[in-house]
């Protein structure tokens, strides 16, 4: 299991890579743009950050725009992100962790060939949970819900 910090931006996340790339050094390992996937997209959206990482030491920072700029306010754009080797494991730990929270997505299988999910804890802390499921094809994979 790894624990990540992501950072949400309200249009500017690639203007904000660029630049953390630069004042610390780091190295972006991927840059997927809104426009580049299946999902349907709003033209106005299409090139925007769907997801970056930046490799900064031993360290990788998860940055993307949001679908909904207006969002955003200082100190709620900052998740935490936990990759889980294991989908009972991923099950286990969401549903402990969103107990008495908000679930914003539920647990589900996307298009990028993981079971993902998101949800507000009961102590207001914004968390992310990625599994990655190599044995499923594309063709197996669906789009999530950004309810």
């Amino acid at each position: 299991m790894q624990l990540i910090t992501y950072v949400t931006f309200a249009g500017n996340c690639e203007e904000a890579l660029h630049f953390y790339k630069e004042a610390l050094g780091g190295e972006i390992l991927q840059v997927s743009h809104m426009g580049d996937g299946q999902m349907e997209v709003p033209e106005n959206l299409k090139d925007k950050v769907m997801h970056a990482r930046l490799q900064i030491g031993e360290s990788v920072l998860y940055m993307s725009d949001t679908f909904e700029p207006a969002s955003v306010k200082q100190g709620n754009n900052v998740s935490l992100s936990l990759e889980i080797e294991d989908t009972g494991k991923l099950e286990t730990l969401f549903n402990k962790l969103s107990a008495g929270g908000t679930v914003k997505m539920p647990l589900e299988d996307t298009f990028w060939g993981a079971r993902f999910g998101m949800f507000t804890d009961k102590f207001g802390i914004h968390w992310m949970m990625n599994c990655q499921l190599s044995d499923r094809t594309p063709s197996e994979q669906k789009e999530p819900s950004l309810n």
